[in-house]
């Protein structure tokens, strides 16, 4: 029997030999079942590591190991805890970095959503005033004409605010929401009626800017009487038409407001010409089509005689011969009374109207204009000598005012109405030029 003696002065020893003994255990077990060994103490000797489960250690009345906390393994009577091999400490070392790496990565997936949601609010809330259309309104998918009947009262005279060549516009109130619209009836007995309600529907279907009306909804159905009727619903414009403003004594539009109503209007057409797929071209462009919202936003109206111009088709518009004349009187370009084809200069010579009108004050067949002069040219001749300034609407001048604006402005609108389409102003260079005048116009504020 091997048995190691306490406080002798050869304990060291003896641990050191049982210890190189039961080492010789762990690297070759087999000798547990060569040596034949009657007998084994190990007790009291902190020996750590597995005890094997063969030979002298396979019975607990052979060995005694007790004084040894660090021992794992051995049979199960010996009720020693069970051994962690390198292999399960690797593995986990492993577990615990994927965890790790599980918990980073949520950590920072949530981060980014976070962010996102604070950036995405913040974006929305600063952009309210940007040209893209951010406004939300109740979208109706499909309305009958007794609600239209109901929200209009019966299409009273009272609740009528505009009539055009084919529709007539109502001030609706819908009983589902109270929502105020504005709803345009068309009038299919007149030749073109049809025509110009398809043409409005093809041009917005795709089209959304913070410039242009909104089509909240159509109604294409049959009216008490068993006939056809044609509505659009659009936002309700608290501010009425430019052109009410313009012409009118008891309201009237300081200089800061005409130029964000000219910025809003470019805007509008840079959008329609470059930046909706196909070039769609308004072809009725004058203030009576254009509406203002209760922040005095303006938006582009009245798509019924819009042409929708492909890519590809946008090289040869002006070659396109058209038995139909586009536009209004003093607004349409010169080129459609000769049956020259819809192109995006039509629109750009109908903003350089407008934006005269607006400036002057007059419109573009006031009876002031006779004997060959136009208002393009009454401001290319002001241009030429200097006398912008009196040519003026009086109200836009004060003590503040810049002039170096006021006939820029001027320029902008005569270089836009130039006869020969090839001769005006692109709507991008037109963008471009009204931002530094804006700025301008608010330093001298």
């Amino acid at each position: 029997m091997w048995s190691p003696t306490p406080k002798s002065h050869k304990l060291e020893s003896n641990r050191q030999r049982f210890s190189r003994f039961f080492i010789s255990f762990h690297r070759k077990p087999q000798l547990s079942q060569e040596m034949d060994l009657k007998y084994l103490d190990l007790s009291y000797n902190n020996f750590e590591g597995e005890v094997f489960v063969k030979g002298v250690f396979a019975n607990t009345s052979m060995i005694s190991i007790h004084g040894n906390r660090k021992l794992c393994g051995g049979i199960p009577e010996l009720h020693l805890p069970k051994c962690t091999t390198s292999d399960s400490k690797r593995g986990s070392r492993k577990l615990s970095a994927r965890v790790v790496i599980a918990i980073s990565l949520s950590s920072t997936i949530v981060g980014l959503a976070l962010v996102s949601f604070i950036l995405f609010y913040f974006c929305i809330t600063r952009n309210k005033d940007e040209p893209l259309d951010t406004i939300s309104t109740k979208s109706f998918e499909k309305i009958s004409y007794g609600r239209l009947f109901k929200a209009t009262k019966g299409f009273s005279a009272e609740n009528l605010i505009g009539t055009g060549s084919f529709a007539s516009v109502y001030k609706g109130v819908l009983d589902e929401s109270g929502l105020i619209v504005a709803i345009k009836v068309l009038n299919l007995n007149l030749q073109g009626g049809f025509k110009s309600f398809m043409a409005e529907c093809d041009a917005l279907r795709n089209i959304r800017h913070r410039n242009l009306v909104k089509v909240i909804t159509s109604c294409s159905s049959i009216d008490f009487q068993g006939n056809d009727f044609k509505a659009l619903v659009y936002d309700f414009m608290s501010n009425g038409s430019l052109e009410s403003w313009l012409h009118s004594i008891h309201q009237m539009l300081d200089l800061a407001q005409r130029i964000n109503i000219i910025k809003d209007v470019a805007c509008a057409l840079e959008y329609l010409h470059c930046h909706c797929g196909n070039v769609v071209v308004h072809c009725d462009l004058k203030p009576s089509n254009i509406l203002l919202d209760t922040d005095m936003v303006a938006h582009v109206g009245d798509f019924g005689l819009a042409k929708i111009l492909s890519l590809e088709g946008v090289s040869k518009a002006n070659n396109n011969s058209s038995s139909v004349f586009r536009g209004t009187i003093g607004y349409a370009p010169p080129e459609y009374g000769f049956g020259s084809g819809v192109s995006a200069n039509g629109d750009i010579y109908s903003y350089g109207t407008l934006l005269l009108e607006m400036m002057t004050g007059k419109e573009p067949v006031d009876l002031v204009f006779e004997g060959g002069l136009t208002l393009h040219s009454y401001a290319r001749n002001a241009l030429a000598d200097g006398s912008v300034l009196q040519i003026l609407d009086p109200g836009l001048l004060n003590e503040n005012t810049d002039e170096q604006s006021l006939i820029s402005l001027v320029k902008i609108g005569a270089q836009c109405s130039l006869e020969s389409p090839h001769d005006r102003m692109d709507i991008e260079t037109v963008v471009h030029d009204l931002i530094s005048i804006t700025v301008k116009t608010c330093n001298q504020s």
